[in-house]
């Protein structure tokens, strides 16, 4: 005679998935007990300060009102509407939201708004208007992403171009191993490498020209 199956033996599998996945969820929560609290940006008690700032962007002296604790790039996305900035770590890690300061690039989601009051920040919107033959004409450098077909997605393009402008003007952008180096901070989950390195390349024949 067969042996009858055990209560073990009964479990389905979809039954130990979800006792499994419910137990992974609780246990961290549980392990911290009464760890948990919320940040200080999403605690009420925590006074908002709003401050007047002047942000020169794009060539314009744009006047707002905002949290002191806002970033340069929540303040161009969500106060000025200028979403070609894009959000994607929001910890620096990808360079999605590469903008020029003074003509260096920085991470806007890294800097604080209130700190680059008086600089000249360019973003993605603004940078044609920098280009060869003036405003209304592409930069070197957009021009160079569409002939190399450089980007698929697009979401990673305004950092990838900013970026790409900025290792040119800093002058690393003598060979392939260079541009490779000096753009790493700048992630494409597309894998578009070898035709970003092409389009700075072609980029920058023009702009040293």
């Amino acid at each position: 005679m067969s042996e009858q199956p055990s209560n073990l033996d009964r479990v389905s599998r979809r039954g130990l998935m979800k006792g499994s996945a419910a137990g992974a969820a609780v246990l961290p929560l549980a392990a911290r007990g009464q760890d948990i609290r919320p940040s200080a940006m999403e605690r009420q008690d925590v006074p908002v300060q709003r401050i007047p700032v002047t942000l020169n962007i794009n060539g314009q002296a744009r006047e707002l009102v905002i949290d002191s604790r806002s970033t340069l790039l929540d303040v161009l996305r969500h106060d000025l509407e200028l979403t070609g900035s894009k959000k994607g770590c929001d910890h620096g890690q990808c360079g999605a939201c590469t903008v020029h300061v003074d003509g260096d690039r920085v991470l806007s989601c890294l800097t604080l708004a209130a700190q680059v009051q008086g600089r000249a920040i360019t973003t993605i919107e603004g940078l044609a208007g920098e280009g060869l033959g003036g405003e209304g004409n592409l930069h070197p450098m957009q021009q160079a992403f569409i002939d190399n077909d450089a980007f698929q997605c697009g979401y990673c393009t305004p950092g990838q171009i900013m970026s790409g402008v900025a290792c040119i003007t800093e002058g690393h952008a003598g060979s392939e191993a260079e541009i490779r180096e000096y753009m790493s901070g700048n992630l494409c989950r597309c894998a578009a490498y070898p035709n970003i390195v092409a389009a700075v390349k072609q980029a920058r024949a023009e702009m040293e020209g």
